[in-house]
Order: structure tokens, then C-alpha cells, then sequence
């Protein structure tokens, strides 16, 4: 099962559209009703997280001697 991201389709412009999650199979349709109240609703394309592209990877530059890549700020990385 798939979470979804779905809104209410505001009636006036003053009205703020509200977003909420409903789980689906993948092969569901899109609903257009919200199922517990019946109001108008839209599904939400979010954005995911995904490497695109072909492009040569350039090697990772390094700290100068006796740095680390954060500055010392102590965030974990050496």
C-alpha cells in the first residue's frame, strides 16, 4: 500500500485548502470525494528523492590537512 497525499479543493478563495494522507493500492483511482465528510479533493504530486542523469561524477574535494569538510563544527563527518 501507497501513501497518498489528497487536499479539499477550497470553495472560495478566503478558504485554505487541507491536507491529509490516505494509504491506497497503487491501482486505486485518484479519489475525488474526502471518505469521511464528502468534500472535493485532489490528489497532491510531492517530491521524492531520485539521482537523474548521466553526468561524470567529479571526485569529492578534500579539507585542507588537519581539517575535516564541516569546519570542526563537530557534525560527525571526517
Amino acid at each position: 500500500m501507497a501513501t497518498y497525499v489528497y487536499e479539499t479543493i477550497p470553495q472560495t478563495p478566503a478558504e485554505p485548502p487541507c491536507r491529509f494522507e490516505i494509504k491506497q493500492s497503487m491501482n486505486d483511482q485518484s479519489l475525488t470525494r474526502h471518505p469521511e465528510t464528502g468534500v472535493a479533493i485532489r490528489r497532491v504530486i510531492t517530491g521524492g528523492f531520485g539521482i537523474m542523469g548521466t553526468a561524470k561524477q567529479q571526485p569529492a574535494k578534500r579539507p585542507p590537512t588537519g581539517g575535516s569538510c564541516c569546519g570542526g563544527h563537530g557534525c560527525g563527518c571526517h
